[in-house]
């Protein structure tokens, strides 16, 4: 019966890669087929036509820079906003926490076309209020759609803080307070550092969610463009394999930054495992 299970697990698992894997495989062979529709049957031969095709769209790069600008600027916001949301939470309880909680979560629960509709109106409406319905500030633009990432996204990044919180000791605080040190060297020395995997990990989640966001960037950018928006454009006036061929960059990049984060990764444990196996030695010395 368990060996039954075993090979009934492997199989789901195996099933499950496939699901995964074969339509990144698809679409990354496509780029690499000398035709003009995005598909690798019939295959027409190889070729590198659609990567210098890319390499030649300006204003695909010109998308993606956009893309990584705005990328940027929403990590810089939503992770300290997300952070000292988490902390907040923390430190309270009851009622107050639980309303707060759930206006914090709200906004991952709204669509994105009504974050970026809402965005829009509410930054327009606030320049009337206040004389300067003109000032560039409130108006559409790349700023606005970095704004309206974030008033989800920050949501994305205090829960992955809290619950990181949730391993942390608070006597660490009070026995800190109580030898002198104040709050802002608690915070400095203590809390954030034990917070450091968390708030990496939600700068990595705020950042890609920001590079593959659509429906607020769409309703806010005006007359700039990004990389979502840019594909969104071709795929309306008929998709080539360039798109293939950007896609299939996209995945080299993405592997090569997780390789590079595992790496790193293996070699901090493996410099933590040689500080234990230190420090046991010397207490045995020291007890001998």
């Amino acid at each position: 019966m368990s060996r039954n299970r075993a090979i009934l697990g492997q199989l789901y698992f195996a099933l499950f890669i496939l699901y995964l894997l074969v339509p990144l495989a698809v679409m990354a062979g496509a780029a690499f087929n000398d035709s003009k529709l995005p598909t690798i049957a019939p295959w027409k031969g190889f070729t590198w036509t659609w990567f210098r095709e890319l390499w030649a769209d300006q204003t695909m790069w010109g998308a993606f820079l956009n893309s990584i600008l705005v990328a940027l600027a929403v990590v810089a916001l939503a992770v300290p906003i997300g952070t000292a949301a988490a902390i907040l939470l923390n430190s309270i309880s009851g009622k107050v926490r639980a309303t707060l909680y759930g206006f914090m979560v709200a906004p991952v629960l709204a669509p994105g076309l009504v974050i970026g509709i809402s965005t829009v109106l509410f930054w327009n409406q606030l320049g009337r209020s206040v004389g300067a319905d003109d000032f560039f500030l409130f108006g559409r633009g790349l700023h606005l759609s970095t704004l309206g990432q974030v008033s989800y996204i920050s949501a994305y990044v205090m829960l992955l803080v809290l619950a990181r919180l949730q391993s942390f000791d608070p006597g660490l605080e009070e026995a800190a307070l109580d030898l002198g040190a104040n709050h802002g060297q608690v915070l400095r020395r203590i809390l954030l550092p034990h917070l450091y995997p968390a708030i990496a990990a939600s700068a990595a989640i705020a950042f890609f969610q920001s590079m593959e966001n659509f429906n607020v960037t769409l309703f806010t950018k005006a007359n700039e463009t990004t990389l979502t928006v840019y594909v969104f454009s071709q795929v309306r006036s008929g998709i080539t394999p360039k798109i293939n061929a950007l896609a299939f960059l996209l995945i080299l990049l993405t592997l090569a930054l997780a390789l590079v984060y595992e790496v790193n990764r293996r070699r901090r444990a493996r410099i933590e495992a040689v500080r234990e196996a230190e420090a046991r030695r010397a207490e045995e010395a020291m007890l001998l």
